[in-house]
Order: structure tokens, then sequence, then C-alpha cells
């Protein structure tokens, strides 16, 4: 009897789980086919969930993610030693191994739907600069430089206006989610497809989690929350705020959300996201200018504010105990995810972030054009 009783359930579960699985092949495939309705899932079908599965998410002070994530894996742990216990003395019946096996197969296939109805298929739908109009044109070398040089200009005048600990790195208040929430809400009222609900992003109580992973943050399609790595140094933390958050309107390329922060964040009339987003944004465009014309990048780099280099320093020295091995399979594991999801370059698309600031500091900055549209430093 009990017997069939174990057959019955895990009938039920073979079935929900390939129905979970073949829902969650549909929006995949579907998204993938057709952009026009990755577009309309995106707009009006996925801000359903945020405002449902992530409000009650956020009204919690914790990461629901990062707690289910110790529940899982200490089930599939007590589950597995009790299974093994049971082989060992010969007291495992067939069909409750069966029953276990069909239950990872469920939480499997329950987690592949999630991931594909709150992020997989936004991936394809249109981008922010499409929706927004920041049309991408190549450019030179120069124009990057003077890129560059505005962004120190702004680091250095934002620097001295941050709190700062003993050793003159820059250290963030309390409220830090809430006013990422709120410069994303502004940023919203600018350009309608970042308009929506927002929860408060919350910092892993594990941040080394993401740490050992050279993570600074992370969006759950699970629980559609924002986390972030809480302990690494403070100048990262409103920007990785707001690159979460734009993860929540959608937008999951990651060239995107960094540009989407950038502008969250040097919008803001709040001094320590500016100064957040204008770093972050010259650490992304001078590295890529070093790369292209070694001389300007030395030239620029020599002026930038000793408070700067400080919060760099203390940058450096978090992410250098983390390097490893786990690092390294990390970034190659991440490599393959960003390609599989229609990102080509890889992580090499965190720097297109770069090609959208220089594009749209076209019609912010004066910038002067180029002399020749071909050759060395062109995009």
């Amino acid at each position: 009897m009990k017997n069939k009783n174990y057959q019955k359930e895990n009938e039920r579960k073979r079935i929900t789980g390939c129905i979970l699985l073949a829902a969650g092949f549909a929006l995949l495939a579907a998204s993938r086919i057709s952009h026009t309705f990755a577009q309309w899932y995106s707009t009006h079908i996925y801000p359903l969930w945020v405002g449902s599965i992530g409000r009650i998410a956020g009204m919690l002070p914790f990461s629901l993610s990062e707690l289910l994530l110790y529940v899982l894996l200490l089930w599939i742990i007590f589950t597995t030693a009790i299974r093994i216990n049971r082989l060992v003395r010969r007291k495992e019946e067939r069909e409750k191994l069966k029953s276990w096996l069909w239950s990872l197969f469920l939480a499997a296939a329950a987690l592949f739907f999630l991931y594909q109805l709150n992020c997989g298929v936004n991936y394809y739908r249109e981008s922010f600069s499409e929706s927004s109009g920041i049309h991408l044109y190549e450019y030179s070398a120069a124009e990057l430089e003077e890129t560059c040089q505005w962004l120190t200009d702004e680091v250095n005048a934002l620097c001295g206006g941050v709190e700062r600990d003993n050793r003159g790195v820059m250290t963030h208040a309390s409220d830090t989610g809430e006013r990422a929430v709120r410069a994303m809400q502004e940023l919203g009222s600018i350009y309608t497809g970042l308009e929506g609900y927002y929860p408060e992003p919350k910092g892993l109580l594990a941040s080394w989690i993401l740490a050992v992973q050279n993570l600074s943050g992370i969006y759950s399609p699970f629980t559609i929350e924002a986390n972030y790595n809480s302990t690494m140094a403070d100048y990262n933390i409103p920007f990785t705020m707001c690159h979460e958050l734009s993860h929540l309107r959608g937008f999951m390329q990651e060239q995107e959300a960094n540009f989407i922060a950038f502008l969250a964040c040097i919008s803001s009339d709040d001094q320590e996201f500016r100064y957040s987003g204008n770093l972050m944004g010259w650490i992304y465009c001078m590295n890529v200018l070093r790369r292209v014309d070694y001389d300007a990048w030395e030239t620029i780099r020599a002026q930038l504010s000793q408070e700067a280099e400080s919060d760099l320093q203390a940058n450096r020295e978090y992410w250098s105990k983390y390097d490893g091995a786990i690092a390294e399979v990390s970034n190659k594991i991440n490599d393959t995810y960003l390609k599989a999801n229609g990102q080509a370059d890889g992580v090499k698309s965190y720097n297109r972030m770069v090609d959208l600031i220089v594009n749209w500091g076209r019609g912010k900055i004066k910038i002067a054009p180029s002399p020749t549209q071909s050759g060395t430093g062109q995009f």
C-alpha cells in the first residue's frame, strides 16, 4: 500500500515537474523567436510579479533569497544523509529513493520556471538605450579622453563632500537602500521604462558568498530581490544598489544595468550617490582608455585626488583577499551565462557601459569632434 502511495506521489511530482519545465522552455523559445513578445511580457506581465512577489519579499528586513538558499542546501544535505544512511543499513526502499529523486527534479523544474518567468524573457526585450533614444555611434580615442577628463573633474569635485573614516576611506550611511530607491524613482520620472515599484536592496548576511565569486551584487529572480555585497569598499555600494534595482525593471543586460546605475547616481541630489556613480564610470572609462591611449590615460590618471585614491586602494585591498580559483571559475561561469542569454561578449559586455557613457555624453558634454573617423582608437 505504501509503495502505491509513493508511486502516485512520484507520478504527481513527475507530471508537475515536466509541466514546469515545458512552460519554462516555452517562455524561453517564445522570447528568443519574438522580441516583440519579450517586450510585451517585460512591460505588461513581469511588473505584476515585481509588484506582488517583489513587494512581499521587500517587506522582510533580510534577504529572503539568501534564507531560502540556506534552507535548500540544508534540505539537500539532510535528505542525502538520510538516504545514504538507510542504504548502508539496507533499509532503503526503492520507491522512497525514487520519491527523493523526483523531489529534486521538481525543485529544479520549479526554479527553472521561476527563472524564465522573472528573468530569462527579459534578456530579449528592447534595450534601455533603444527605448530611451540613445544611439550608439563609433567614437574616437580623443572623445573617450574628453569623457575621462570630465569624469575625473567630477570625482575630484565630489570626493571631499562624502563621509570618511580615520583612514580617509568613504563610509556610506545606514539609509543608503532608501536613497537608492529614491534615486531610481527620480530617474524613472525622466525615463518611463524605469517607472514602477522598487523594494529596498538588501545586503547579504554572508557577503563572502559573493566576494569569493568576485561579485558585488546579484539579482534573485526567484524572490525578485536586489542583493548586494555589504562588506566591499563603500563607494561601490550606491552604484551596485542601483545596478541591481535596474534588473527589477526588466533590464537584464549588464552594460545596460551599469549605465542605468550611472545615470541614477549622477542625477541624484545625494552627494554619496553622485560620487559613487562618477567614480564607477571613471573606472570603466579609464580602463578602456588605458588600452587605447596609454599616454592620455597616464596624464589623466595623475590628476585624480588623494581622497579618491584612498577609496581605490581600499577596493584593491578588499578584492585581493578573494582572488583565487573560485573567483576564476565564477568568472568563467558568469561569462558562459551571459553568452547563453544573448550577450555575445560575455563578461566583456560590462565594458559596453563605456560606449553608452561616451555616446550619452555627446548630448551632455561638449566633446570636440574627432579629426578622423578611422584608425587606432575607434570603437
